[in-house]
C-alpha cells in the first residue's frame, strides 16, 4: 500500500528533515530551498505557541508544502503554489503526490523541476490536471562553478528601481518568448511589476542599457545556501548573435559567484544557440529538468 502525500503544518519541527532532503541535490533543488528558506530561519518550539505557529505555511513561503514520509521519516517534498515543483522522488512518492494532486485540482501555472519527476508526475495526472499548454521533456540543467571562460561585459549591471519603466518591455519580451504568454493579465501588469520590482530591490536583477533602451538583461531568480539560479535571460532581437548575451551572461555570473558557490540554470534542449553560448561561459550539464505549461 503507497502512503500518502500530506500538508505541512505550521506547528510541525520538520525543517532538519527538510533540509536533508533538499542537500541530497542542492543544485537540483535550489529553487526548492530558496521558496522553504523563510521555515529555516523562523524559529519553532515544538508544541509551544510561536510566531509561526499563527502563520499558514502559504503566507508564509506562497505556497503549500507535500510531504512523503513513509515510517515518519520524509523522504520526498512537493512545493506547490504558482509552479508545482517536486524534489527528486521515488515511484511510490510521485504515486502519493500525483494522487494529492488529483484530489486538491490545479492551483499552479507550471509543473517543473527534475526531469524523471515531473514526467512521472504528468503522467499519473493529465487527465485531471490537463490539457496542458506545452509540455517540455528536455531542458538540461546547467552549472558553473568557476570564473566564466569568456570575456564580461562591464556594462552589464543591477537595475535600479527607478529604471523599472526601461526594464518592463524587455522582461514581457523574455517572458512571452519563453512560455508563449504574456505576463499582463487582467490588472494591467500590476502583479508582473511588483514582482520584477521585488526583485530589482534585491539587487537580482542585471541589464545592459544603451540611450536608456535594454538589450540585454537577466535575473537571479533563485537563492540557497549552495547555489543559485539565473533565469529571464534575453537580449534584443535585433542584436542577437554578436555575443552581447554571452558576455552578458558571463558578467551576471561573476555577480552570482558572490553570492553562492555554484550558479545553475535551465534551458530548452532546442535552444541550440543559448547552449552553445552557456558552453563557451563554462557551464556544464548536471542533470535534466521538464517542465509541463497550462
Amino acid at each position: 500500500m503507497i502512503s500518502s502525500a500530506r500538508l505541512l503544518e505550521p506547528h510541525e519541527n520538520l525543517q532538519e528533515q527538510i533540509r536533508a532532503v533538499l542537500d541530497r541535490d542542492p543544485i537540483v533543488n535550489c529553487f526548492l530551498y530558496s521558496r522553504l528558506e523563510p521555515l529555516f530561519r523562523t524559529p519553532i518550539e515544538s508544541g509551544k505557541s510561536t510566531e509561526r505557529s499563527g502563520q499558514s505555511i502559504r503566507s508564509l513561503i506562497g505556497g503549500d508544502v507535500w510531504l512523503y514520509e513513509p515510517g515518519g521519516q520524509v523522504e520526498s517534498l512537493c512545493y506547490v503554489g504558482a509552479n508545482l515543483v517536486p524534489s527528486p522522488s521515488s515511484d511510490r512518492a510521485i504515486e502519493a503526490f500525483a494522487l494529492r494532486a488529483k484530489r486538491t485540482g490545479r492551483y499552479s501555472s507550471s509543473i517543473v523541476g527534475p526531469k524523471t519527476s515531473v514526467l512521472a508526475l504528468w503522467t499519473r495526472m493529465d487527465d485531471a490536471w490537463g490539457p496542458a499548454r506545452a509540455v517540455r521533456e528536455d531542458q538540461p540543467l546547467l552549472a558553473i562553478d568557476y570564473r566564466p571562460k569568456v570575456a564580461c561585459d562591464a556594462s552589464v549591471r543591477r537595475v535600479e528601481p527607478v529604471e523599472i519603466p526601461a526594464l518592463l518591455p524587455a522582461s514581457v519580451a523574455m517572458f512571452t518568448e519563453e512560455l508563449g504568454i504574456s505576463p499582463i493579465g487582467g490588472d494591467g501588469g500590476a502583479l508582473y511589476q511588483a514582482k520584477l520590482a521585488e526583485s530589482i530591490a534585491a539587487g537580482l536583477v542585471f541589464a545592459r542599457f544603451e540611450n536608456g533602451e535594454v538589450i540585454f538583461k537577466c535575473e537571479i531568480g533563485a537563492i540557497s545556501p549552495k547555489a543559485c539560479q539565473i533565469q529571464g535571460v534575453w537580449t534584443k532581437r535585433d542584436r542577437r548573435g554578436a555575443g552581447i548575451g554571452t558576455e552578458g551572461l558571463a558578467r551576471v555570473v561573476e555577480f552570482a559567484l558572490e553570492i553562492a558557490p555554484t550558479v545553475c540554470l535551465y534551458v530548452n534542449d532546442f535552444n541550440i544557440a543559448a547552449r552553445r553560448s552557456y558552453e563557451k561561459i563554462g557551464f556544464r550539464e548536471v542533470g535534466a529538468f521538464a517542465s509541463v505549461l497550462f
